[in-house]
Formats: structure tokens, sequence, C-alpha cells
């Protein structure tokens, strides 16, 4: 593939992420903090929903021999650190790296800071990375795959995985309807509680 060809590929395919991310609504601040709150559940929905998606189809690209895996090694102290800080970041945030930009496009004048905020802090770890190699991007387990760790094909791992998944979202959704989850106007905010009625009064005690 040339790099022309990759680039167009990988604008499509941000295209059709952008607009399936603000279909969804996922970019809302509400629904990323909400989450986060376990108020929430459509952004666990979405994430769980592509997770089945691309276990089934990366099972069958396997299956089939057009594709192999090519698994990232796992670094235990980077995972947990890096993870800790994102997590931090988009709790204060209310926004994740994948979702800034459809906040800027929806009109979130903050979401220009998260993405500044973002930038620096890329800029600050690659002059950073000497020195923080020896302790956080060293040693861990390597190509830790599951697949391999219990000893069965990658495909057959996928597609169970993938089916489990799936019935968790089934129940998941009758229990916490998107509809209901989304919002009245689709950003997540749901609305308050109404007030509890006040306690009658006793007629003896009001003649008193």
């Amino acid at each position: 593939m040339s790099v022309l060809s990759a680039v167009l590929l990988g604008l499509a395919m941000g295209v059709v992420f952008g607009f399936v991310l603000e279909k969804s609504r996922v970019f809302e601040p509400a629904v990323i903090l909400g989450q986060l709150q376990l108020r929430n559940f459509l952004m666990l929905k979405i994430f769980l929903s592509g997770v089945a998606a691309g276990l089934v189809v990366i099972g069958a690209l396997v299956a089939s021999g057009l594709s192999g895996l090519h698994p990232k090694a796992a670094i235990w102290t980077a995972d947990i650190v890096g993870g800790l800080i994102l997590g931090a970041g988009i709790a204060l945030a209310g926004a994740c790296p994948g979702t800034t930009l459809a906040q800027i496009g929806a009109g979130y004048r903050d979401a220009w800071f998260t993405l500044a905020g973002g930038l620096l802090g890329a800029l600050t770890f690659t002059y950073l990375e000497p020195t923080l190699r020896p302790v956080l991007l060293e040693g861990g387990a390597g190509k830790l795959t599951l697949d391999k760790v219990l000893g069965i094909p990658f495909p057959w791992l996928a597609f169970g995985f993938a089916a489990l998944i799936i019935a968790g979202l089934i129940a998941l959704e009758r229990w916490r309807p998107w509809r209901t989850e989304v919002g009245a106007d689709a950003d997540g905010l749901l609305p308050p509680p109404e007030p509890s009625a006040p306690a009658a009064v006793p007629a003896a005690a009001s003649r008193s």
C-alpha cells in the first residue's frame, strides 16, 4: 500500500469514526463523566459493541488466513501508571483523546484546552522518554496473549468472548435502556430528581 493510499484510508476511517462517535453521543462530557461515576452506561455499551464487532472480524480474518496477530508487548508499569494518569485526565477534562476533536466540532470551546494539554503532554513525554525508559518502559511479560496462555485457537476464543459480550450487552440494555441514558437533549444529562412531596402535618399539630 502506498503512502497516499494509507493516508486516504486513514482519513476515510477517521470520518466514519467521527460520524459514529457523534451520533452515539459518547463524546458528550456528561456521558463520559457519568460512565466514570457509574451513573450512565452508554459509553460502556458503545465500547463493548466495538470490542465484540472487532473480535468477530479479526477472528474471521485469522481463521481464514487473511491476517495475523501482531500484539504489542505488555509492560506492566507503563500500562498501570499510564492508565491512571489517562483516567485522571479524562475525569478532569470530561474528554478522552478520541472525543476531543468531536467536542471541538460540536462547539465545546473548552475542548481546545484539552487538545492543547494533550499535545503538550505528548511533547513533554517525548523529551522525558530517555529518563523514564528504565523506570516505565522496560521489563514486563513481552507479547503475552490469552490464546497462548489458555492454549485455545484465537478464532474460537474471539468468537466465544464476542458471544459473552453480546449477552452482557443485551442484559445491560434491558436494565438501562440507551434512550433513557442519552437524556432528553441527547447530551447525557439526566433530568434532576423530582422533589419529594412534603410530609403531611397532623391536624392536631397544626392547631397547636
